[in-house]
């Protein structure tokens, strides 16, 4: 369990609230301390059920209730959100802020909240939905290490944390851990449909690319080799392997990794701009 417990309220019940306090909950946080608002009630009925959280229709009331507040409703409904919360929440400079909204600066919600805050910005990649997450993290200068530890805890319920030393890294982290998933199922995808062109049925093709691509995973992880160095510790000279890795070199598979992720990051700093 948590070294710490504190009342934490989530505004917003979609799936990656649904995904932390879940791993809040099964790594022993008390679940009564817990608190969670949404809209509409199906989501809301169903982690009462499942997690028994306190559950409500009013963000007002659970924020009231907690010490931190979570938000975690999408970048285009914030400003309204925040609005609301100055309007209806008492104290809101003594509670702990924590956004898990993509694009959205500290700076942009000391105009929402006011400029006594203090915040935590943590951007969660979609893994953290099977609690393989990779959370990058980043705090404002009133925030103190008792808060960065909680919050740490919280978020390494659903996979992995890093601390980053301001939003400009937290931009490229996004590129990397954010956007990487979706670069990683693009490869998978084009292995899977390379094995099907030679004969191989479409399920069979993806059991064989995932746990591939699993395996792979676990052997980093496991490893205190660069990554470079556990590629050639698979790669016999003059071996099949060795013929495909030369295919990949010779469309430069590095520069394409350095191109995609400078265009995400420069797409981060533009959604910035757009909030």
């Amino acid at each position: 369990m948590t070294t710490q417990v504190r009342k934490i309220a989530f505004i917003g019940a979609g799936n990656m609230t649904q995904s932390i306090v879940g791993g809040m909950v099964s790594s022993g946080y008390p679940s009564d301390q817990i608190y969670i608002s949404n809209p509409s009630v199906g989501k809301l009925e169903k982690m009462a059920e499942s997690l028994q959280v306190h559950t409500s229709q009013d963000n007002a009331e659970v924020a009231n209730a907690a010490d931190v507040i979570v938000l975690a409703v999408k970048p285009q409904l914030m400003a309204d959100v925040c609005a609301a919360l100055t309007e209806q929440v008492d104290n809101l400079k003594d509670k702990l802020i924590v956004t898990i909204a993509a694009g959205i600066r500290i700076e942009k919600y000391r105009q929402y909240l006011g400029d006594d805050i203090r915040m935590i910005r943590v951007m969660p990649n979609t893994p953290s939905l099977v609690g393989k997450g990779m959370s990058g993290l980043v705090a404002d200068d009133r925030v103190n290490d008792a808060d960065k530890s909680y919050i740490t805890e919280a978020f390494d319920g659903v996979g992995a944390t890093l601390w980053v030393a301001d939003e400009d890294e937290l931009d490229i982290l996004g590129a990397v851990a954010g956007s990487g998933p979706a670069y990683f199922f693009e490869f998978m995808a084009s292995l899977q449909k390379a094995a099907v062109a030679l004969g191989f049925d479409s399920d069979k093709a993806r059991t064989m690319v995932q746990q591939t691509a699993l395996g792979a995973a676990e052997m980093a992880i496991a490893s205190d080799l660069e990554l470079e160095d556990l590629r050639k510790q698979v790669t016999s000279k003059g071996g099949s392997t060795a013929k495909g890795i030369e295919q990949y070199q010779a469309f430069d598979i590095d520069k394409i990794s350095d191109s995609a992720v400078k265009a995400a990051v420069k797409r981060n700093q533009e959604m910035a701009e757009l909030f």
